[in-house]
């Protein structure tokens, strides 16, 4: 084993061979290291104001380029750092002082009055223009300013009270219009050698008062640890575990963080499948899955901010088990299967299978999720998801509804339904299904779904919205799926970057 975790801050090398498992950067930003242009606002990945910048390689060995991620210091562990760059307000500036170019852009376009989202900003800018999809993106859209843009997206995760936005979004405007090289780009193929050199096979296992951290490379040494600690904490991006830190004040020890196990990022694709490694993040699984369907694209782009999905997996957000984890209801939907394995034990099952009741699933000491398989849907197949929620953007989903139906010569043959936010776990409406099977899909099966799903579920109330509305909703969505499958579809959604509003 490693007993240090290594890792860049900026240009320079640290080594940490102890501190506690759930250290949060933010933390060691503003204590041990005096970086206090990261700020603390909301603590729980809301805000943005602690936004930093993680570097990572990424790509096929050999050709790995470097990745800017901008993430939440605020709900990542000090350990999940291992083998990257960490890039801070602090580092933008050049050695004679100048500001990055970024900055100065906010400076001249006066994109900043109290000053204290301001260094948050900044790094969600500098990432975005690192950002090589955006960029790309941007060249098949045209103007910027679309009611979708990849600007709002890069922002969403970033709040402010002062400036209305509109002064940091034409700052953002000019740095993607006309991009300037910097310091970081001259340095690139150092910087990429450096984080090479740091990568190694060997657990890392470091620990302070409150306890042990292990970040296992390999899936053996993950399967032998989990073994080893049944009741470990297991962390993919944290984003939801950090706020049983910050806000329940909870000791977790040991945890055990999947980032180092690259085996767990794959992506592949059969002909009638694809398969997502439990430690995809949830940027590049809303990538790939959009290639399914525009929804699935849709549905991810909305999943938190940027931040969120930058550090998120889809491993993490299926096993934790919210019953209103955006990814989940789609994915039964879609009829997708859990691959999980334990030591000696390896099994695939239907991933609505996995979720036994609220707070559990169907996870046997030491087993762990390693990836999803989702089937691809084939041409006489009607898919729609949708998600509602209070607000468009980083918001939790109050109900969130996915269809995958098969429709022949206007006949429903095949249905699968599924819900979020209707019961204690994400959950197929199999009698809403059987009220659309043999049907034509049109106005005249609405009452008759809509009575299915009443059978089917039983919600409760709760600050997301009530009971009533929740079936109210659900019902409702029928309706939607029908206008938008018809061959004159209305638009009836926000303008999307890159589908129709009724694709």
């Amino acid at each position: 084993m490693r007993h240090a975790i290594r890792f860049l801050l900026g240009p320079d090398a640290r080594t940490i061979e102890a501190c506690d498992p759930t250290l949060t950067v933010l933390d060691w930003l503003r204590g041990p290291e005096q970086l206090i242009g990261t700020k603390e606002g909301c603590n729980e990945g809301d805000c943005g104001a602690c936004t930093v910048v993680v570097v990572r390689p990424e790509g096929p060995s050999g050709a790995e380029r470097l990745r800017y991620r901008a993430v939440d210091a605020c709900i990542t562990f000090l350990g999940m750092l291992d083998g990257c760059q960490l890039l801070t307000v602090e580092h933008l500036r050049g050695a004679d002082g100048t500001l990055h170019p970024v900055q100065r852009l906010m400076v001249e376009e006066h994109g900043s009055q109290c000053g204290f989202c301001t260094p948050g900003f900044v790094m969600s800018l500098f990432a975005m223009t690192k950002d090589s999809p955006t960029k790309d993106l941007l060249a098949e859209t045209g103007p910027l300013r679309t009611s979708a843009s990849p600007i709002d997206d890069a922002l969403a995760g970033n709040l402010c009270r002062c400036t209305g936005y509109a002064p940091i979004v034409r700052a953002a405007e000019r740095a993607l219009a006309a991009p300037e090289a910097d310091t970081f780009d001259a340095a690139h193929d150092a910087t990429l050698a450096r984080l090479l050199a740091l990568r190694d096979d060997e657990t890392v296992a470091v620990s302070g008062p409150k306890g042990r951290f292990f970040a296992p490379a390999t899936l053996p040494a993950l399967v032998d640890l989990m073994a080893e600690h049944p009741q470990a904490t297991i962390v993919a991006g944290a984003t939801d575990v950090a706020l049983w830190v910050t806000k329940g004040l909870r000791v977790l020890d040991p945890v055990i963080w999947l980032g180092r196990v690259r085996s767990l990022r794959v992506v592949g694709e059969g002909p009638d499948h694809l398969y997502l490694g439990a430690g995809v993040s949830l940027s590049e699984a809303g990538t790939h899955l959009a290639g399914l369907h525009p929804d699935l694209g849709e549905l991810f782009r909305r999943h938190g901010a940027a931040q969120t999905r930058n550090a998120g997996t889809l491993g993490g957000n299926i096993a934790n088990g919210s019953p209103i984890g955006d990814a989940a209801p789609a994915l039964i939907a879609l009829g997708a299967s859990l691959h999980l394995i334990g030591r000696g034990s390896e099994r695939e099952i239907p991933l609505e299978d996995f979720f036994v009741a609220y707070g559990r699933q169907d996870l046997r000491p030491g087993e762990f999720v390693a990836g999803v398989r989702v089937p691809k849907l084939g041409p006489e197949t009607v898919f729609r998801a949708y998600k509602i929620s209070k607000r468009f953007d980083e918001d939790i989903s109050a109900v969130l509804g996915a269809f995958r139906l098969t429709v022949d010569a206007g006949t429903t043959r095949q249905a699968r339904i599924a819900y979020g936010g209707m019961a204690g776990t994400p959950k197929r409406a199999v009698q809403a299904e059987a009220a659309l099977m043999g049907q034509s899909l049109d106005p005249a099966v609405i009452p008759a779904f809509k009575a299915a799903v009443a059978r089917d579920f039983t919600p409760l109330s709760d600050m997301r919205a009530s009971a009533a509305y929740r079936l109210k909703v659900a019902g409702n969505l029928i309706e939607r799926l029908i206008h938008e499958a018809a061959p004159e579809a209305p638009e009836t959604r926000l303008a999307t970057v890159g589908a129709p509003a009724h694709a």
